[in-house]
């Protein structure tokens, strides 16, 4: 069965985004996308240097991987959207993904300026993918705005702590009619499939690949977990209830009761 993720128009069969942040070196970036699977990478616009091509990060970037620059660094909503034109005019394309933080010690982002941004970026074209506190006003916001999707945050970025918003991000998932991809926080695996048996449409990995003994393997590790918890999804999990219950006759084998 044809199980793409559809966004601004794009069919995608990989439901992993990877960050290229935090590597110990940008030659694992090439091996890490080809291990995971993955088709949507993100890039600060701030790293990238088009006037050194040894230290270009967009130069190990497979050219069938859609490329997402995000607008890291940004404290306002102008700040995003000057980020994101230098980005479109530097030819990285039309997808966009706003980070706004004015926070320095959570790194939370702004949904009220993200919000703003969102507006601006998609009147003028852009795919939209805000990185957000996971708020159902907020959401609901961005979704007027224009967003093409949502992106809650699991935990704090860079933690790895795990689903710490589990609870909010089912009522996103239950309420928005949009994608929404569970940014930050994930740590594990088992925590990426876990957001794909919720019914998330997909996640965005970065420190916990990056920051792992072998990322190529952590990354091939991810695109599976996230397949399998989106195969569960699919499947429709068992109910969960209080009590045991057998799964085979308890009466009537070895005596009659």
């Amino acid at each position: 069965m044809k199980d793409d993720l559809v966004i601004g128009g794009r069919p995608l069969t990989s439901r992993l985004f990877l960050g290229s942040g935090k590597f110990p070196s940008n030659r694992f970036i090439p091996k890490v996308l080809e291990a995971s699977g993955a088709q949507v990478v993100t890039v600060a616009m701030r790293r990238v240097d088009t006037d050194f091509a040894e230290e270009n990060v967009l130069q190990l970037i497979p050219k069938e991987c859609l490329l997402m620059p995000n607008t890291s660094g940004a404290r306002t909503a102008q700040e995003a959207v000057r980020i994101a034109r230098l980005g479109r005019a530097a030819g990285c394309g039309d997808w966009v993904k706003i980070e706004v933080i004015s926070d320095n010690k959570y790194l939370l982002p702004d949904n009220y300026e993200t919000i703003k941004a969102t507006e601006i970026l998609a009147a003028e074209g852009f795919v939209v993918l805000p990185y957000m506190s996971p708020d159902l006003m907020a959401a609901r916001e961005l979704a007027r705005a224009g967003a093409a999707a949502v992106m809650p945050l699991g935990a704090p970025i860079g933690s790895n702590r795990g689903l710490k918003t589990k609870e909010l991000i089912r009522i996103l998932i239950e309420e928005i009619s949009l994608p929404v991809i569970v940014d930050a926080g994930i740590g594990r695996p088992s925590e990426a499939a876990e957001a794909m048996e919720m019914g998330a449409a997909a996640v965005l990995v970065n420190t916990a690949i990056a920051s792992a003994r072998d990322p190529v393997a952590m990354a091939r590790a991810f695109g599976l977990a996230v397949a399998a918890g989106r195969a569960a999804y699919l499947a429709g999990t068992g109910a969960t209830q209080q009590y045991a219950s057998a799964s085979s006759p308890l009466t009537g084998f070895l005596r009659e009761e």
